[in-house]
């Protein structure tokens, strides 16, 4: 019931189209117990013997037959398109709402997550609302209706025949409670095997080229094959309570009919129960048992929706820990001075990653973090912009702490050039000015000039109408990176955090990377991560991080005539260029 309220308050936007379908779910109802006693009267004349003033009546009752079936037409119709219409638009704002809480979660929400399960859920398990709300809540109205209906007109026929009608329905019920019990945990079992699948799919196409390249197409044919049947069989184990369930509710209703037909037959005998009337009870007791045999699809698919639902709302409920305190100003007119004090983070309690991290970086500045891999160089640009939360410390932005200013304001203040650079698949143009889509195309190509990719754009046959490709793989690295770069000159951010930018390029690109790079400085606050120092030869103060502290500090030269650990790195790298 939990589940189901929340879903309603989720419907309850379309509260005009249901109140439209249901209504004509009711009129439908209403037409279907007419059109038997409508068809038990002329039973009736006929059994009395067909007289010529009789036709007229006889005329009339199928003139009105022929009404009623039209008016089921147009209710049916109604009720079909009308709740179908209600569900697939709220399946679409779901589908948006669950995407939009993704979209906004800490970084941290993902670490244990597959991607290709979260897809699911989005497309696969808010799918099942549909099922819930454009079949079962119309269905369960029309079952409720017409077998309160249909069981009065029963009653007014016979009652002890009537009696005798409901006799298998507290069997039918009791066997519908011990399947929705069993039922449920297979489709929920089902549903998280198709995450999975859709996770393991997901890996695979994005790692498709090391999977030719190392020759692991059949291996990875029998993961998927695996992955596959595994939500097959979670599927059949739903389907077999199923097979049961169903032909059981068959046999239970038919035994009804087989009472009604003995009874009633001792009831002609005994008390003269007229033809017309075991005819009409007849024609009644197709509708009285459709809705309790229609209990049995009904509880199938309201597990297999709620299973879903289940998946959905986990997501809508789960906490983001990172918000915006209530409060929180904007954050305005930034200058770009970036002040870290005593920051200690760990992203696995007891796993320190940086300790008491301080530092601070004059607007206009370039900040270099170097060291070996792991130390958490990264962690800190990511703590900048707040996708973690430090566990002690304060960080601040032109002496206002970061946390009390709002997201949207902090990080449209921060733009970032990442190692693993990410480009979506459209144009270069696109991607250039995804930041600032109201950019102009000559504020765009200013960008691509600072950070020297004009020219190679210019010479492609599309220019900036050239498509990327999917995470930009039509492009070059050091390409993707100079758009990048591109990207983010483009935004205007006053602070630029470059995370590994001339990572895995060639000297020439490095160069031409570095010359964007260089063309910033003293005009935005630059953080830099780079392994190699030739890119931060000039910056105005270099860290040298190891084991989550700080080290060293200093400019280039600074940290040579110091002969430590950043000499070390610098004598290294001469030796092997």
């Amino acid at each position: 019931m939990k589940t189901l309220w929340k879903l309603s308050r989720e419907a309850i936007r379309y509260k005009g189209l249901y109140i439209l379908a249901i209504s004509a779910t009711l009129c439908l109802t209403m037409v279907n117990l007419t059109a038997p006693r409508l068809l038990s009267s002329m039973t009736a004349i006929v059994r009395n013997g067909v007289e010529a003033e009789d036709l007229t009546a006889i005329r009339n009752l199928t003139l009105m037959l022929v009404g009623l079936y039209l008016l089921r037409v147009i209710f049916r119709f109604m009720s079909s398109y009308l709740s179908h219409k209600a569900a697939w638009y709220l399946v679409g704002d779901l589908r948006t709402k669950v995407y939009d809480k993704l979209a906004n979660m800490h970084l941290g929400y993902f670490h244990d997550k597959q991607t290709g399960d979260l897809m699911s859920r989005v497309i696969n398990d808010t799918r099942d609302f549909e099922l819930l709300y454009a079949h079962m809540i119309p269905e369960t109205i029309t079952n409720i209706v017409t077998f309160a209906g249909v069981l009065i007109i029963l009653l007014t026929i016979n009652a002890k025949l009537a009696l005798i009608t409901c006799a298998p329905i507290p069997l039918i019920l009791i066997s519908g409670i011990i399947f929705a019990g069993k039922v449920r945990p297979y489709f929920r079992v089902s549903q998280k095997k198709m995450g999975e699948l859709n996770g393991k799919l997901q890996d695979n196409f994005s790692g498709v080229h090391e999977i030719q390249a190392f020759g692991r197409q059949e291996y990875e044919v029998g993961r998927i094959n695996e992955k596959n049947f595994e939500h097959v069989r979670a599927m059949l184990q739903a389907l077999r309570a199923s097979a049961v369930f169903h032909p059981s509710v068959e046999f239970i209703s038919s035994l009804g009919t087989v009472l009604v037909v003995a009874f009633g037959g001792y009831l002609a005998y005994s008390e003269g129960l007229q033809v017309e009337d075991i005819v009409a009870f007849l024609l009644y007791l197709s509708l009285f048992y459709q809705p309790v045999t229609g209990l049995a699809n009904l509880v199938e698919n309201m597990q297999q929706s709620l299973a879903g639902a289940e998946r959905v709302i986990t997501i809508l409920d789960a906490p983001n820990e990172i918000e915006d305190k209530p409060g929180a100003s904007e954050l305005k007119d930034v200058k770009g001075e970036i002040t870290f004090e005593n920051v200690s983070f760990s992203y696995v309690d007891g796993i320190p990653v940086l300790k008491n991290v301080s530092f601070t970086c004059k607007p206009g500045e370039m900040l270099a973090l170097v060291g070996p891999t792991g130390v958490g160089k990264t962690t800190i640009t990511e703590l900048l912009s707040r996708f973690y939360e430090p566990q002690q410390g304060r960080i601040l932005i032109d002496d206002i702490d970061i946390q009390d200013v709002t997201l949207s304001s902090l990080r449209q203040n921060i733009s970032s050039v990442l190692q693993d650079t990410f480009l979506f698949n459209g144009t270069i143009a696109e991607n250039i000015s995804y930041a600032r889509p109201d950019a102009t195309m000559e504020e765009i190509k200013e960008a691509a000039r600072a950070a020297n990719i004009d020219q190679e754009i210019e010479a492609m046959p599309d220019g900036y109408e050239t498509e990327t490709g999917e995470r930009g793989v039509k492009l070059s690295g050091g390409q993707k990176q100079r758009i990048a770069i591109a990207r983010a000159i483009l935004r205007r951010s006053p602070i630029i955090v470059l995370d590994e930018a001339t990572a895995a390029v060639d000297v020439e690109t490095e160069q031409q990377i570095r010359s964007a790079i260089n063309s910033l400085t003293g005009k935005r606050t630059i953080i830099a991560i780079a392994h190699r120092l030739s890119t931060i030869r000039s910056a105005d103060q270099i860290l040298v991080i190891e084991e989550g502290e700080v080290r060293e500090k200093g400019t280039h030269e600074q940290l040579i005539a110091l002969g430590g650990q950043y000499a070390r790195m610098n004598e290294i790298q001469k030796q092997n260029e």
